[in-house]
């Protein structure tokens, strides 16, 4: 047995079908299909079914995928030992956040850590999906939530309350609202559903129930930027208005009941990687800024 093939089994088995699974790998459709075919001849049974909506796990499928994701986790692990003893500051980095952050925060860090490490290349997705550090889809993650893998390294970078902001130009077209009214006469622009657990029928606790919803947005970034651009009232955290003097917070004393963080997170095995170190304390450095 080829046991690289089983990388391609967990390949499929994610994306659903070949053409998703070569995207994934970097590998053409074809390729993969035959390293599958190859491995179902080797176990000798079927690993998928053939369906309209892609390929399913047959019950031989269901069956090896625990120990397939088991293999994966082993590899990945003696992949990050080795590398645990590298004191060359050099090498890829792979760092993932969200938008806002790696606007705010991230991509200074990297400006910085060009000039004094300049062979560090840093490979940066910026997402909402939670990247599985365990399985190396990243070596850094800069979160919004505190996660509570025992083999991971968590540090808080920053806690901020999140209250209510608008411009000065919304403010002098439709008045500052008020908290017995509901929003009534006013816009409101919010995260899209499933984007965060934290938003509720309120903003700064005020139920919203009489405002207008004009926008609906998928990101932190997009949401402070349709609220810098004077279109709706939102929920931001306060480190932007500290940088942004067109943003104005309405009610200073009302705030979200759940803060916003921002907490660094990498994987116990990579502490001591010379490369993975320095992105880490520039970041660090960053936010401490």
């Amino acid at each position: 047995m080829n046991w690289d093939d089983v990388r391609f089994f967990l390949a499929v088995y994610r994306a659903g079908t070949l053409r998703g699974a070569a995207q994934r790998l970097a590998l053409d459709q074809t390729t993969v299909g035959r390293r599958l075919t190859g491995l179902e001849r080797t176990l000798g049974s079927r690993l998928f079914l053939r369906t309209k909506g892609g390929l399913t796990l047959t019950d031989s499928g269901r069956q090896v995928l625990p120990t397939a994701e088991n293999m994966e986790r082993l590899a990945v692990s003696f992949e990050r030992l080795s590398e645990g003893a590298d004191e060359r500051v050099a090498g890829e980095v792979r760092v993932t956040t969200t938008d806002a952050l790696a606007v705010d925060f991230v991509v200074p860090a990297i400006e910085r850590l060009r000039t004094t490490h300049p062979d560090i290349r840093v490979i940066l997705s910026t997402t909402t999906r939670l990247l599985d550090l365990a399985r190396r889809e990243a070596d850094v993650a800069v979160r919004t939530l505190r996660p509570e893998q025992p083999d991971l390294i968590v540090r808080q970078l920053g806690r901020w309350e999140v209250g209510l902001y608008a411009t000065q130009g919304y403010l002098e077209r439709h008045g500052e609202p008020h908290p017995d009214e509901g929003f009534a006469g006013h816009d409101i622009a919010l995260y899209q559903e499933g984007v965060t657990g934290r938003q509720d029928d309120t903003l700064a606790g005020v139920p919203r129930g009489q405002g207008r919803v004009v926008a609906e947005l998928d990101s932190s970034l997009m949401l402070a930027t349709f609220v810098r651009a004077g279109l709706a009232l939102g929920e931001l955290p306060d480190y932007l208005a500290q940088h942004d003097r067109r943003l104005v917070r309405v009610w200073p004393d009302r705030h979200r009941a759940t803060p916003y963080e921002a907490w660094l997170v990498l994987h116990q095995d990579l502490a001591h990687t010379a490369r993975v170190r320095v992105v880490v304390e520039a970041i660090s450095d960053a936010f401490a800024r």
